[in-house]
This record gives structure tokens, C-alpha cells and sequence, in this order.
């Protein structure tokens, strides 16, 4: 009795109060790209506890320094345009004033580790259903839109979204306290909002909110805008406007994606067809206007073909318009009006975007390929990439994260997912479950539950556990392994088929589950690439025995609609015919996405270039297709146009990935090339290798350790260029263990290494420290700290020894393009090795111990200066202390680097003769490398 009692007083005093609201009166100072802002914040204590302290979202003040979580997120993501900006490039929230109704000022603070938000103390702690009148006052320095396409623009427009100060969610007797990250997750109250702002005579204002009011004078123009029950708003200040307005009985869309060969009747009837359908699918809108920005769409594009320039595009203008348009509109329809929190569930929101834009295709463009009209060219037939459905897609971008074993739990909160993951991959597995689930359970039972809940979370906060509710009892069938494996684990799913036994109408068979996680699995039968039957097997029947009529089926497939969301795809069925083998081998040109049905040997051809073989033209044979996969080979024959032979490498490997642990990847591999390293003299080098790596539990910690086992069995040819040439540097072999420990960001590098060698006649130890650091006036200091000692040394020459500028490269591990050359060009290209040094001094090896420094400080851009200093200890010689200094233009670090010798040991360099011998450089010309470059900040 008591507790219902609370409850109609909480209803009543809260009905009395209504809910919060904020009224905003904002000056747009446009030479200064900043809002003054009046605000009257009214909150009122919706929940059953007494608040001594309201917090604020202030996500603007994200921008305002190099420290803030979204700077470093930008670092963790490779993101150096912030941490390179200048100060006014960059965003904060200034002079902020808080009184009360009583004219009484309010003490507020933002807590350390969370600058964007902001605490308010309370005179008097807040009773439940009671509200409180908050009188602001502050500035709004935007930023610039180039880090999140939020803030000023070039063209001097505007895109405003989380610019203003409004009540954080209050859930489960607490604040959400969740920090711009750049991934759209804000957790605002819902609130009433009253905004009049004031802007130039002659610009556009374009709001989702109601408008109350637009007045205009000669110098000036007010723009008063309404909006009830919203957890946030879209303001765009334009001075040319870029929005059309398209208005049916679903709703009004202000509509800003841009599109020059699209007509605006063409794009009418898009946007027609797409708030009807979402509306039929999903739900009614909750508010008279929702606005779809070209910003909106750059954020979170759709990832695939149709981000190709237009002149190379498969598919029509029409259909990408409608794409774009489709993706972003769901994007917007589902956070501007869902009370859920987006970040614990966002799984929600991406799983109902995709799954509805799959539904989209599947009724208006049945026929579409992923490839668009390149399906049609009669060349490319025999491409699996060519021949997919559009809706396939998804399951590869999934599948490529699984086989590289860094896909997460779809269920894990937002920020914690690595951006593939969180902006393609788990966005699409999402969609791909619930399609999943819907075709297991049937009768149009996932999209009732889905309207039911959009019903349920536009009126009310909500969350998973309501979602699941509405789930579970639209279906007699247990479910539970939806969520606890689909949505919160990642477990892999694996199935085969055993034991097949054919009759002339009926098959027999048994599954095997091979991963051990019980989901539900479909049976289809195939005739001519018909579905003939389709069955499906619940959770309890893997081990079983199952029968079904054939129905003249050709084969048997698991999976065969790709509605599973699993791992390997390869063993899914079975010939009913009598074949020999069920996969016949498959020659594919370049590239190709993973075929199931078939054994794929991909064939490419391939060039090469050293100053001994010159320009070497070969075709590699391999299997590596766009999924990684457990064993790979790889074999390279070339032909030298120098030696007029046979060169090449090859590799073998297998790969073992273990879900849990920090060990996550066991590679065995065994892998040989044989090339020339001088004009009369090639090299074969065999290596059998075991490499373990290991990662943090946290995914997005960028910190990676390895552990290389190997040994390198090397022979040389002789010849007469190398003096020095022996039985000891002919033929040998050398065990290597390395270890390293990196962790890499925009803002801060370390890597560490540690090397071990042994072989017959020597034995050393090395290692080394590299440390980057990008300060706050955007200097960076390079350090790097190389330490090594011969554990014993029997060997005559320096072949083998430490190198203070230039390695032997013995183990032959670089890529050098003339590695025998002793001046000339090829001499002067730069190994960042061992010693480290750039300028070429008169002792250029230890064969007893080693330890130098190398160091680098930015002065402007990309142009640094170096040094380096050391000391080498040889047999029979005191310790010699060596040092150079330089100019180094670091045009893209260790891709594309040049060094301009000063001063060293030799004295001053730049005043001797042939200076330009003198120069350093490094050079990245490995597909795989540059590859790299543009990958990690992805994975």
C-alpha cells in the first residue's frame, strides 16, 4: 500500500510539474564561431530519490583541449587532424554562470576525468516529483566540422548538434555519465525545448524542431523554434541553403543529401517509399519533422561500392540515392525519437537499422547484387565477389572480423567496441541476428516485436529487458539462446554435416557441432541452385540422427541463405550425386571473396625490383582470399630480367586463433625465397617459424606483444665482390627468438624489442627501445635507445656484427634494393637498425658490444632534426664514443623519410665533398606496408 501510494504522488507531482524543459535564447557571433547563450533550465526529479547534485552534458567542451576522452580517442584511432589543429580550430564551453531562482549563485565543477560534464550543487537537496529553475549563462566556442562534421564549416555554414548544456539521463538511482567519444551516444533526458536564435539577415536556419516564429530586421533575424518530449535537437545555419523540404502525411523531411543527377521528382518518390515503409515496419514518428544531413550520411556511410567515385559505379544514381537516403533516415527516425541508451544498447538500434534496410532490398530491389551491373559482364561470371546477393555482404564484414579474431559481442556497450566493429561489423551482424531470428521463428514475429517495442520506447524510457520480454512472448519457442549466445558472447558457430546416407527418396544425417555452441540450425535441400526443402534443427538436434525426403535434391546445405551467422562456410555441405570430391579446385584472377563450394587458388601477377635481378615479372599461386583463413600458402616464382633465371619465395602457414586468454593467434609457418644479392651471387634462405601473439582484454588498447620462434637456414653463392667471403658466411644457420611489446597511437608510441641469436660460431643479445610523443604545441620527440652484446663470437670479419648505420642483413629480414652496394644511390638507402645512425662513419661495425641513442624533434610540420651518439667496442680496441646530427624530412614516418647530414664525428658534413652521397633515405614500397598505413586505424 505503501509503495502505491509513492507511486500516485510521484505521478501527480511530476504530471504538476511536467517535464524538463530548457529555454534557450543563443547569439550567433559569426566571426568569432561562437554562440552566446541564455538558458532557463527547468529539471524536475522524475525518479524516487532525493538529488543533491544535477549533471549537465556539455559535449562541446570535448573539443577544448588534447586530453579530453574524445581527444584521446582520436589518438587511439589514428585521428591526427585534432591534435595538429590550431586553438581556434578547436571547441569549448566558456564563462558559465549558474543561479538560481532566488538570484542565488551555484557552485559547479566538471570532474577530472570527465571534462564534458558538468555538476551542479544543489542549495537544497531535490525531493522526488519536486523541480528546480536553473538561470545559465555561457559561451559556446564551436569547432571546426573537419573531426566530426559538427561545428563551423568551410563555406561558413553550420551543423549543431550536442552544443548546448542539457540534463544527463538519470537510470537506476544514478547520472549517466558518459563523455563525447565521437560515436553519437549522448544520454540526454528527454526535455521540452524553447529556442529563439539570432542570426545575419540573409542566412538559412533548418531546425527538426517546430517552427514557432522566424522575424527579420536589416542587420539581424530571430529564429524561434518548439519541441516537446525530445532527447535532443538539429540546428544547420547556412548561408546558402542546401535543405528541401518534402512533405507527405507521414511526416515532413528536411531533406540536405546531396545528389546532381538525381532529380527532385526522382528524389520525392524516394523519400515517398521510405517513410511509408519505415513507418509500415516500424512505428509512427513522434515528431511533425525530421532532417537528413550530408553530414549525417559522411559519418556512418554505407561501407561497400557505392562509396566509389560515379564515373566507376555499379549501380544507378537512383539506387544509391535511395540507399544513402535509406541508411540515413533509419539512422536518424531511431535515435531522435528511442528512449534507450545508446551506448549500453546500441546493439538495438543498429540491429532494427540493418535488418530493416535488408527487409528494404529484399521487397524493392530483389534482384540486386552486390556488385551492382558488374554481375552482368560475362568476364567477371566466375568471380564469387560478382555473383552475390546485396544482402550477402553484410555476413563477409562480419566474417572478415571473426577470421581475424577481433569481432566482439554485438551486446558490449558501445564504446568499447573497435571501430570496425562499431561503425561496419557488429553494425551488420546486428541486423544479420535479427533476420536470423525472424526466420527461425516465422510469422512475422520479429517485426511485431519490433513495433511493439518502438511503441513502447518512444513513450517511455526503456531498455534490453524490455525488448527481450516483447521478444519472448510473441513465441512459444525458447529463445535464450539468442541473447546469450548471439548477442553477448562471441562465440563462434561451426557446423558439418557427418554422416550422410542417400536413399532414392529420402537422405539421412547427422550434424556436428563443431564449436559446441547449440543454436539453431536450417537444412536445405538443393536442385539445379533451387531450394527444394528447407528445415530447420533446433537446438537439442546436432547429435541426432534427422531424415527428410529428398525431393530429388542435388546436395545438401547447412546455411545455405547465409542466415547463421557462421564462422566457416566451407564445410556446409554435401554432394547427393556421387561426386568424388565436394569442392573441385577453382582458379580465380587477383582477388576474390571466399567460395565455399570450391577449392580457390587465386593467380596475380606480380613485379618486383632489386639492383641485381632489376625488374622481375612472375605469377604468384595462393589461397589468401579476403577471409583469412587457416592454412594459406603462397608461391612466387619470378623471372630476373637481370640474371635471365627463376627467382621467387613461397610460404606456408597455419593459423590458430584462441578466443579467450590474452594469447589469441599461434602461427606455424614455413616459408623460402631465393633472390640475388649481388650481380653474380644469389642467396637461398629457408625459415621455419612458431609465432604466438597476444593482446589486452580490452580490444580497443592499441598494446600488442609477439613472440617469434625461428630458424633461418641461409646459403650464399660466392662471389667475387665480397673479399671477405668464407665457409662461415656461405652457408649457416641461426637461431632467433624475438620478442616485442608495442602499444601505438597518434599521441604517444612505445615499442620494445628483444633479440636473441645463436648460431655455431656466435651467439648475441640485443635490444631496443622507441618512444614517440606528440606534446601539446604539436612538437613531437622521436627516441629510440638500441642496446646489444655478443654472447660469444668466433667469427672472422664483420659480416656478423653489430652495424652502427647500415646492417649486413645477414638473416636477410629488410628490404634492400642494393644490399652489397658500398656507395652509389642504393648505398645511401636508410635500415632504421641497430645502431641507427644516418651519417656513414670510419667505424662502422662492433663485434663486441653496442649501445647508441637516436633522437628527433619537430621545428616545423613534417621537417625534424636528429641525432645520435653511442659507443662500439671492438676486439682489441677501447670503446669509441660516436655521434651525428642532421635534418630529417619526415614526409610520412618510416613509409617516406629523408635525412640531410650536419655534423658528426667527421666533422661538418654539409661543407665536404659529394654531398649528395651523403644523403639518407627510406623508402616503403611493400603493398603490405603502405597497406598498413591506412588499415590501423580500423583494427
Amino acid at each position: 500500500m505503501k509503495r502505491f501510494l509513492t507511486f500516485i504522488f510521484l505521478t501527480l507531482a511530476a504530471n504538476s510539474f511536467g517535464q524538463h524543459h530548457s529555454k534557450l535564447v543563443v547569439e550567433l557571433i559569426d566571426e568569432q564561431k561562437t554562440l552566446n547563450v541564455r538558458q532557463e533550465l527547468t529539471f524536475v526529479n522524475e525518479s524516487d530519490d532525493i538529488i543533491p547534485v544535477i549533471v549537465l552534458n556539455d559535449w562541446n567542451h570535448a573539443y577544448s583541449s588534447k586530453s579530453t576522452p574524445l581527444a584521446r580517442r582520436f589518438s587511439d584511432e589514428f585521428v591526427r587532424s585534432f591534435h595538429l589543429a590550431n586553438e581556434s580550430e578547436r571547441g569549448q564551453t566558456n564563462n558559465l554562470t549558474i543561479i538560481d531562482r532566488n538570484d542565488n549563485f551555484l557552485t559547479w565543477n566538471r570532474p577530472e576525468r570527465t571534462p564534458d560534464l558538468v555538476e551542479v550543487t544543489l542549495r537544497e537537496p531535490l525531493l522526488p516529483g519536486r523541480a528546480v529553475k536553473l538561470h545559465l549563462t555561457y559561451s559556446v566556442k564551436l569547432p571546426s566540422d573537419r573531426f566530426t562534421r559538427y561545428g563551423f564549416k568551410q563555406d561558413g555554414g553550420y551543423y549543431l548538434k550536442n552544443w548546448f548544456l542539457t540534463p544527463a539521463r538519470y537510470d537506476n538511482h544514478r547520472f549517466l555519465r558518459y563523455s563525447n567519444l565521437n560515436i553519437d551516444d549522448i544520454a540526454n533526458a528527454q526535455s521540452d525545448y524553447d529556442v529563439e536564435i539570432k542570426v545575419g539577415p540573409k542566412v538559412h536556419v533548418i531546425s527538426d524542431l517546430d517552427i514557432a516564429q522566424t522575424y527579420r530586421e536589416a542587420t539581424i533575424a530571430k529564429h524561434h523554434f518548439t519541441g516537446k518530449n525530445r532527447k535532443d535537437f538539429h540546428l544547420f545555419i547556412e548561408p546558402l541553403k542546401s535543405f528541401h523540404s518534402y512533405k507527405n502525411e507521414v511526416v515532413e523531411v528536411a531533406n540536405g543529401l546531396r545528389s546532381d543527377k538525381v532529380t527532385e521528382i526522382q528524389q520525392a518518390l524516394i523519400i515517398d517509399r521510405i517513410t511509408k515503409y519505415v513507418q509500415s515496419n516500424v512505428g509512427d514518428y513522434p515528431y511533425r519533422k525530421i532532417t537528413v544531413a550530408q553530414a549525417d550520411y559522411d559519418r556512418n556511410p554505407f561501407y561497400g561500392l557505392n562509396q566509389l567515385p560515379s564515373f566507376i559505379s555499379p549501380f544507378s544514381d537512383e539506387f544509391l540515392y535511395e540507399i544513402k537516403f535509406l541508411k540515413t533516415y533509419l539512422n536518424n527516425f531511431l535515435k531522435t525519437s528511442m528512449q534507450l541508451d545508446a551506448r549500453k544498447d546500441n546493439w538495438i538500434f543498429d540491429g532494427i537499422q540493418v535488418y530493416m534496410m535488408m527487409k528494404y532490398i529484399e521487397e524493392f530491389h530483389p534482384d540486386s547484387k552486390m556488385m551492382g551491373v558488374v554481375a552482368n559482364w560475362r568476364l567477371l561470371k566466375g568471380f564469387n565477389l560478382v555473383n552475390l546477393d546485396f544482402n550477402e555482404q553484410y555476413s563477409y564484414f562480419y566474417m572478415l572480423m571473426a577470421r581475424k579474431n577481433l569481432d566482439q559481442p554485438i551486446g558490449a556497450p558501445k564504446d568499447r567496441l573497435i571501430k570496425f566493429n562499431e561503425q561496419i561489423a557488429g553494425k551488420y551482424r546486428s541486423g544479420l541476428s535479427f533476420r536470423y531470428l525472424d526466420s527461425y521463428l516465422g510469422d512475422n514475429t520479429v517485426n511485431d516485436a519490433i513495433n511493439r517495442f518502438y511503441t513502447r520506447s518512444v513513450s517511455q524510457k526503456s531498455d534490453r529487458s524490455d525488448f527481450e520480454f516483447l521478444l519472448q512472448s510473441e513465441t512459444p519457442k525458447n529463445i535464450d539462446w539468442f541473447f546469450n549466445t548471439i548477442i553477448d558472447s562471441r562465440q563462434l558457430i561451426d557446423y558439418k554435416f557427418d554422416e550422410v546416407t542417400v536413399a532414392s527418396d529420402s537422405v539421412k544425417f547427422t550434424i556436428n557441432n563443431r564449436t559446441g555452441i547449440p543454436v539453431p540450425m536450417p537444412v536445405y535441400g538443393i536442385k539445379d541452385d533451387q531450394i527444394v526443402f528447407k528445415e530447420w534443427l533446433d537446438v537439442s538436434q546436432d547429435d541426432s540422427i534427422t531424415s527428410v525426403a529428398r525431393r530429388n535434391a542435388e546436395k545438401i546445405v547447412l546455411n545455405y541463405e547465409n542466415q547463421v551467422p557462421e564462422y566457416n562456410l566451407r564445410n556446409n555441405w554435401r554432394s547427393l550425386s556421387g561426386s568424388i570430391t565436394n569442392r573441385p579446385i577453382k582458379f580465380t584472377f587477383m582477388k576474390d571473396l571466399e567460395d565455399p563450394y570450391y577449392n580457390q587458388i587465386l593467380y596475380v601477377p606480380t613485379f618486383m625490383y632489386n639492383l641485381y635481378d632489376g625488374l622481375s615479372l612472375g605469377l604468384r599461386f595462393h589461397n589468401k582470399t579476403i577471409l583469412d583463413k587457416p592454412i594459406t600458402f603462397d608461391v612466387n616464382p619470378m623471372y630476373s630480367s637481370n640474371q635471365k633465371m627463376l627467382i621467387g619465395n613461397f610460404g606456408v602457414s597455419f593459423n590458430q586463433n584462441l578466443r579467450d586468454g590474452a594469447l589469441y593467434n599461434i602461427r606455424y609457418g614455413v616459408g623460402g625465397s631465393y633472390f640475388h644479392y649481388a650481380p653474380d651471387a644469389a642467396y637461398t634462405k629457408l625459415t621455419p617459424s612458431l609465432t604466438f601473439r597476444f593482446r589486452e582484454p580490452n580490444f580497443r588498447d592499441n598494446r600488442k606483444q609477439t613472440i617469434m620462434l625461428r630458424e633461418v637456414i641461409v646459403h650464399r653463392d660466392p662471389t667475387i665482390f665480397d673479399v671477405g667471403n668464407n665457409e662461415e658466411t656461405v652457408n649457416y644457420s641461426v637461431f632467433n627468438a624475438r620478442y616485442f611489446n608495442t602499444r601505438t597511437e597518434v599521441v604517444h608510441h612505445v615499442n620494445f624489442m628483444a633479440d636473441l641469436q645463436i648460431a655455431g660460431k656466435f651467439g648475441k643479445a640485443a635490444s631496443e627501445i622507441e618512444f614517440r610523443q606528440l606534446f601539446e604545441d604539436n612538437r613531437q620527440l622521436s627516441l629510440r635507445m638500441y642496446a646489444g652484446a655478443f654472447l660469444y663470437n668466433k667469427t672472422e670479419g664483420d659480416f656478423f656484427s653489430f652495424a652502427l648505420d647500415r646492417p649486413t642483413d645477414y638473416l636477410f629480414d629488410y628490404n634492400y634494393y642494393g644490399r652489397s652496394e658500398g656507395s652509389g644511390l642504393f648505398s645511401q638507402q636508410l635500415i632504421l637498425s641497430e645502431g641507427g645512425f644516418k651519417s656513414k662513419l670510419n667505424v662502422p661495425y662492433a663485434n663486441q658490444w653496442i649501445t647508441t641513442v637516436n633522437a628527433g624533434y619537430s621545428i616545423w610540420n613534417w621537417i625534424e632534426v636528429y641525432g645520435d651518439a653511442g659507443f662500439l667496442k671492438n676486439k682489441g680496441h677501447q670503446a669509441e664514443f660516436l655521434y651525428d646530427s642532421g635534418i630529417r624530412l619526415n614526409l610520412v614516418p618510416d613509409y617516406l623519410e629523408l635525412y640531410f647530414p650536419v655534423y658528426s664525428s667527421n666533422g661538418w658534413e654539409i661543407g665536404q665533398p659529394n654531398y649528395e652521397q651523403r644523403i639518407r633515405f627510406i623508402v616503403a614500397l611493400d603493398p603490405k606496408t603502405l597497406i598498413n598505413l591506412f588499415t590501423r586505424k580500423w583494427f
